[in-house]
């Protein structure tokens, strides 16, 4: 069992919790929440209470409805999302590994703890200059951004997972004859598993933030970053905002993929903390 990490208040969220739309009802208000929102800002523009220079909303809807059918457009975002998946890929191979062995070892995690703690509140926009620095090629920038930001909450979550099975399954199987690598394979890594889960979907939140703010800062290596600084040189404000508008839907939509996806896989970890889906 791990000890609670100081400093830090309350453990991260657990599987399931936090997640957009309960059901079709919170669902279609939310829609209409938005719906609303836009309405609102849309006339406080035409009477005047929005400055003259940022167009109306309907005109950056207009817009971004049409970006899609800009190949430019379309070569930044995958641009974007391709150092995105790749980061987040080796931040899993890496931070989940390294969880479980600071969550099964208590040395490894006591003398660790000092450089953990020290690392992770660094702002990740705080190393953009660092990363762009070693890694001339934004691609590259991007995915050691990604991987860098991503690692911590798989990391914490993976350990506070292990800090959540249960003794007795562990005792069980020792009983039996298991040794502590069969341990954690057999029983420790599946009852973890719900929280990794969740560690990856605070992830896959903050992936998206963190490569366009390096495309902003070095838009070089192209990107939806890279199409906003062009078109805000160029005084094309709609654009960017309608560029900003897609960032949204695509961050908004892996999350909501990702969340239903885990709905699904971990049904039964709902079903035994008492979560309703």
């Amino acid at each position: 069992m791990i000890r609670r990490w100081p400093g830090r208040g309350a453990p991260p969220a657990g599987p399931g919790r936090g997640v957009l739309g309960a059901g079709p009802g919170r669902g279609l208000l939310g829609v209409a929440g938005v719906a609303g929102f836009l309405g609102l800002v849309e006339l406080a523009g035409r009477i005047g209470l929005i400055p003259d220079f940022l167009p109306y909303v309907s005109h950056v809807l207009a817009t971004a409805a049409a970006l899609p059918l800009d190949a430019q457009f379309r070569a930044d975002v995958l641009a974007t999302l391709g150092p995105c998946l790749v980061g987040l890929a080796i931040a899993i191979a890496v931070a989940v590994p390294a969880g479980l062995l600071f969550g099964t070892v208590p040395f490894m995690e006591r003398s660790t703890r000092p450089l953990v703690e020290f690392l992770r509140p660094i702002p990740s926009v705080a190393l953009i200059p660092l990363a762009v620095f070693l890694f001339p090629e934004g691609h590259d920038a991007k995915t050691a951004l990604v991987v860098y930001t991503c690692s911590w909450p798989l990391l914490i979550n993976t350990m506070y997972g292990l800090g959540d099975v249960d003794p007795l399954a562990k005792d069980t199987l020792r009983s039996f004859g298991f040794g502590p690598l069969a341990v954690v394979l057999r029983v420790s890594l599946p009852s973890a598993a719900p929280f990794i889960a969740t560690g990856v979907r605070i992830a896959v939140a903050v992936t998206l933030i963190v490569a366009v703010s390096v495309e902003l800062l070095a838009p070089g290596g192209g990107g939806i970053g890279a199409f906003q600084s062009l078109a805000g040189s160029a005084n094309r404000l709609d654009r960017v905002l309608a560029a900003t508008v897609w960032a949204g839907v695509i961050g908004l939509a892996a999350n909501l993929l990702f969340t239903a996806g885990e709905r699904r896989l971990f049904r039964w970890h709902r079903t035994r903390t008492g979560e309703i889906a």
